[in-house]
């Protein structure tokens, strides 16, 4: 008999706890147990897909309860499995540290039925709802994409079957530019292209050709030698194009437009000046036409066409490296010698309608991550709503609010409002003197500028106030989560925030506060606590000389692909142990994420001794494989008004040095560097 019940796991060492749950939860939902958090990763390792929500314990032998959330974010988990913190703990530091890890909710023990079925119930049904809008949007986004690449072939139809030809060539240009640029990206910061620019300038090139349509077909479709005066007219075709789209009497400023104009005219530019029609040069040639220029001629070269036979792949590459169809762009021959097997592959299996399906499903999946504007703006929504439901649950029994900052208002949670005798929603908070008799205005208006210097990796804030509630004043501590939009400038949405009593500091709070400043894999500082502790270095002390080393393994992706990502993470805390065994206590030491570290010291006279020591002894040899590191050091003296985002920046440009030079070293910043580092900042 088939089983349509959906599953929970609920992870939990004590096994007279997960019995409770499940007893709760058995009749609605199929049960799977953990009794840690490393058996709980196992299990989601095999079930991912059909677990649909979690119950998760904190306090666990073996891997706790935050470690289980670190992982699922860094497996991407975290995404498409809602999870419901359970825990007797109820500190403030507990709950932020696991809303800020990605749980949507938490309940505390002992549990009450009620509470636990409607906890359960509406998280297991905003996740529905989300996964609904997803799929709304995905098909949305198909459709879409659907429609722009029948598009583009009925043109390739168009302009080709004047020219005699199969009207592959439009969709074999499309995809080679397309391939270029993202090879491109990788390889250098020099072309600032989003995936947004790739799709556009690839899906463009369909246009490169259009003059064509206003050359006479006997010269188009000459099988033979062209003559001096039929070349001339041929050649046309760049000026034709052009002007067919400088001519079009609406949209002009659109990008389409623009693009399709550069790579219309000037596919034909060559990059030592030799091209036609305006013998442009270098980068006075605008990229999307030079990615185009090589796109049409390796499809040329590797097409039949009424002239000549088709050459192969390999040859044609040859032909292009050699200059033997002009000069290109040095980066774009390495791109195309990067990407030459790769592209032998592609272009046997594009037709009219693999385009459609499979380079479309790609697209969906990348739109959706980087997203457009209706795609942001509906996950924000989603977010909100969720975040909504986690804090406004009357059942909480807790002083629950939003603010709003368009219009101004607060909105209280119902039992919230009750207990404090206001209404739901309190207008302009900051001057309402109902709002004012609760929080004083100074207090509240100190605590929306904390909520205002949050950030979307940092959105959490809170603080102590002397609040008048239930007829006397209580010290409390307000806790408040800010939302940010999902944007390239992120901007500020208002909180969801709550009010509780304040509970005297103890030394377990103190100890997770302390683990909650470290990288769960390597025992090192997080990046947001290093980032803490160096700014307020930077600022304290006059006189004294600091370095920061940023450094990555240059080989990890290599051990991770080859022997799995345990491997690598034995590696990880191979290097962490290296760095802890060569720093001083006063130095801070930190993983920022993958495979990055940065080391901040200070210094007397001279840092590059203690660098090159530090830098030979992050060599790592592990079970025979062989890790080197590339580093960039900053210097700084302290007080010299150079903060930390600053110093980062200068390290790791350095560090971009090295990896331009071939790896495996450490360089110092210097101002021959300073251009590199304001382009980062630019971008």
């Amino acid at each position: 008999m088939r089983n349509d019940k959906k599953k929970i796991l609920i992870v939990d060492d004590s096994e007279m706890n997960r019995a409770l749950l499940a007893d709760m939860l058995s009749e609605d939902y199929e049960i799977i147990e953990a009794e840690n958090g490393m058996e709980a990763i196992a299990v989601l390792h095999e079930h991912e897909l059909e677990i649909s929500l979690m119950l998760l314990d904190i306090v666990m032998p073996e891997m706790d309860g935050f470690e289980v959330l670190s992982m699922m974010n860094e497996k991407g988990w975290i995404k498409s499995i809602p999870v419901v913190m359970i825990s007797a703990e109820t500190g403030g530091a507990y709950i932020d540290r696991a809303y800020d890890l990605g749980a949507v909710d938490y309940i505390s023990r002992p549990f009450d039925e009620r509470t636990v079925m409607h906890r359960v119930t509406s998280n297991f049904m905003l996740s529905v709802k989300q996964k609904e809008m997803s799929e709304m949007l995905s098909a949305q986004i198909y459709e879409k994409e659907q429609d722009s690449s029948l598009m583009i072939e009925i043109l390739s139809h168009i302009v080709e079957f004047r020219n005699g030809e199969s009207g592959m060539h439009v969709l074999h240009v499309q995809a080679i530019t397309e391939m270029l640029l993202d090879a491109l990206v990788k390889k250098t910061d020099r072309y600032p292209l989003s995936y947004k620019d790739i799709r556009l300038i690839s899906n463009v090139s369909a246009l490169h050709d259009i003059g064509k349509i206003s050359i006479p077909s006997e010269i188009l479709n000459k099988p033979g030698r062209f003559t001096p005066e039929e070349f001339a007219v041929m050649k046309s075709h760049t000026v034709e194009g052009a002007k067919m789209l400088s001519d079009i009497p609406f949209r002009k400023n659109e990008a389409l437009i623009r693009l399709g104009y550069e790579i219309c005219r000037w596919h034909h530019e060559r990059y030592d000046g030799r091209g036609y029609p305006d013998g442009l040069k270098g980068d006075e040639i605008p990229i999307a036409a030079q990615v185009v220029s090589i796109a049409d001629v390796y499809d040329a070269l590797t097409s039949k066409r009424v002239y000549k036979d088709a050459y192969e792949p390999d040859v044609a590459v040859q032909m292009i490296l050699r200059g033997e169809c002009g000069a290109f762009n040095p980066l774009l021959l390495e791109c195309l010698t990067d990407i030459a097997d790769a592209l032998k592959k592609e272009l046997t299996v594009i037709s009219f309608g693999h385009v459609t399906e499979n380079s479309i499903h790609d697209t969906v999946k990348r739109v959706l991550k980087s997203g457009p504007d209706v795609s942001n703006r509906s996950i924000q929504l989603l977010e909100r709503e969720r975040m909504k439901f986690k804090y406004l649950s009357d059942i909480s029994r807790e002083i629950m609010f939003e603010y709003i900052p368009m219009p101004e208002m607060i909105e209280l949670s119902e039992w919230g409002a009750e207990s404090l005798g206001l209404p739901v929603k309190i207008g302009n908070p900051v001057d309402n003197p109902l709002w004012n008799r609760v929080f004083a205005k100074d207090d509240f208006t100190h605590f929306l500028e904390k909520i205002r210097a949050t950030t979307p990796e940092n959105p959490v804030a809170s603080d102590k106030y002397l609040l008048y509630i239930g007829g006397e004043q209580k010290w409390c501590k307000v806790i408040a989560k800010a939302i940010w939009g999902d944007s390239e400038k992120p901007v500020f949405e208002g909180a969801i925030g709550k009010i509780m009593d304040v509970n005297d500091e103890t030394t377990a709070m103190e100890d997770l506060e302390k683990k909650a400043d470290c990288d769960s894999r390597t025992g090192l500082l997080n990046h947001n606590a290093s980032k803490r502790r160096i700014a307020q270095r930077l600022t304290e002390t006059k006189d004294k000389h600091y370095a920061l080393a940023f450094f990555d393994l240059d080989n990890f992706k290599k051990a991770n692909d080859q022997y799995g990502h345990l491997f690598g993470d034995e590696i990880l805390e191979t290097v962490a142990n290296r760095i802890r065994e060569n720093i001083r206590s006063t130095d801070i030491a930190a993983r920022m994420g993958g495979d990055e570290f940065i080391i901040f010291m200070e210094y007397k006279d001279k840092v590059e001794p203690q660098i090159q020591r530090i830098f030979q002894r992050l060599t790592v040899e592990h079970k025979g494989f062989n890790v080197s590191v590339s580093m960039g050091v900053a210097c700084v003296d302290s007080g010299c008004g150079i903060d930390y985002d600053t110093l980062f920046r200068m390290a790791d440009t350095a560090a971009y040095t090295v990896k331009r030079r071939g790896k495996s070293g450490y360089c110092f910043y210097d101002d021959s560097m300073a251009s590199l580092l304001d382009h980062g900042k630019e971008e």
